[in-house]
């Protein structure tokens, strides 16, 4: 495999990496491209460590990247795992208020739903939310009819597959890790744990690993990610009954989080979470992870600190109910109050890549940029793996100059 030639190498191969590679190979089929993952496996990370929710678009800033691309990106994939087959189901979701002091921010996530073109979205009364969700109590709710469930891991499969289907000189090639890129001339010199490649445009869709690969290429950077981990309970069997659907709080407009939720799996169970602690590890899924390089940056970072100092109080909250049980049950109980501590068991954690200026204010959009002909996505959080498709999109027109 040294010094083998693709014309394009995409770094990373979770589900923008395997998305963009895929949209890359459509436009040029008769260009080589390698989708390298530093994994045995694909979709080890984000992509194989999320909710698995459709995101409808609702809550996004008007005109914002996010909100253009989340409406795109749904349709997409839609079509997408309907052309292939992919398990997926278009549910649905309510967001409940279970408080007079919810209602403004209710009110406000719903004008943002109507200025997003969100569809056929609704109020729910509170009769109106027990007869959906017989479990649920709030005051009033939106119901958002195109939020949805799907496999994530087997559409970035598939869409990994599709590049060698399309051209067999493509290859996807795991326990390959990206670790530096040189110029020579017009041709990109890639260096890996699999030996040499030479390339001519290299996309980088690195996830927890982004700004790092930014900087090896000499970005300038004005922003870390810093890992939070999210954990997840999931109902027992004899429980999973108690939840129909999808059912959101109404979130805190201060974070990008949006609160523990019941969420239905494509698999037919049921997850509560996740919550969202600092992680010690960017890519460590128990409560008790450490990793000291991803430590001593993000604490080392003053943007981290600036962050901490506005919302410790949130912070603190966050980190009891991480070990605490009847805490995160708590927090479920203001939406379901008869959920009790054995209607759930400890389930899976993710760990999402959260870019944070050096104000220590939360990127909130997604976050692309061109160092020297190569293309870095540096910010990619919730709903990228709705908008894969389309994010592959914007990726590939500013590779090719098409914007």
């Amino acid at each position: 495999m040294l010094n083998k030639h693709y014309d394009f190498i995409v770094v990373g191969a979770g589900i923008v990496g395997a998305a963009t590679a895929y949209k890359l190979q459509l436009k040029h089929p008769k260009k080589t491209i390698a989708l390298l993952e530093k994994e045995a496996k694909i979709g080890m990370h984000q992509t194989g460590r999320n909710s698995g929710v459709i995101h409808s678009g609702i809550y996004y800033t008007p005109g914002s990247f996010k909100a253009k691309n989340c409406r795109n990106g749904r349709e997409q994939l839609v079509a997408f795992a309907e052309k292939y087959r992919i398990p997926y189901e278009t549910c649905g979701k309510i967001i409940i208020a279970t408080n007079n002091d919810e209602l403004n921010a209710l009110e406000n996530i719903f004008q943002r739903g109507l200025e997003n073109n969100t569809p056929n979205i609704k109020y729910l009364n509170a009769d109106e939310i027990e007869e959906k969700e017989p479990f649920i109590k709030g005051i009033k709710a939106i119901h958002v009819p195109s939020a949805g469930i799907i496999d994530y891991v087997a559409t970035n499969l598939k869409l990994a597959s599709l590049i060698s289907e399309i051209n067999p000189e493509s290859k996807l090639i795991t326990s390959c890790e990206y670790l530096l890129t040189q110029q020579d001339g017009l041709k990109n010199i890639v260096q890996t744990s699999k030996g040499i490649f030479t390339t001519d445009k290299v996309i980088l869709c690195s996830g927890l690993q982004s700004d790092r690969n930014a900087a090896k290429d000499h970005a300038h950077l004005n922003l870390k990610i810093v890992g939070f981990r999210g954990d997840y309970y999931e109902f027992t069997n004899k429980k999973k009954h108690k939840i129909n659907n999808l059912v959101y709080p109404v979130p805190d407009p201060r974070f990008p989080f949006l609160g523990v939720h019941f969420t239905k799996m494509i698999d037919g169970s049921v997850e509560c979470g996740p919550n969202a602690v600092f992680s010690f590890a960017r890519e460590g899924y128990s409560r008790t992870s450490f990793n000291f390089k991803d430590t001593w940056e993000a604490l080392t970072y003053k943007g981290t600190w600036k962050l901490f100092s506005k919302f410790w109080r949130k912070g603190i909250d966050e980190y009891k109910r991480a070990f605490s049980k009847r805490l995160f049950i708590k927090e479920l109980q203001k939406m379901m109050p008869q959920l009790e501590m054995n209607d759930v068991i400890i389930s899976k954690s993710g760990v999402r890549a959260q870019a944070i200026d050096t104000n220590g204010d939360m990127v909130d959009d997604f976050k692309i940029i061109e160092k020297d002909g190569n293309i870095h996505v540096l910010n990619a959080p919730s709903p990228a793996a709705t908008a894969c498709l389309s994010i592959a999109d914007e990726i590939v027109a500013v590779l090719l100059n098409e914007n």
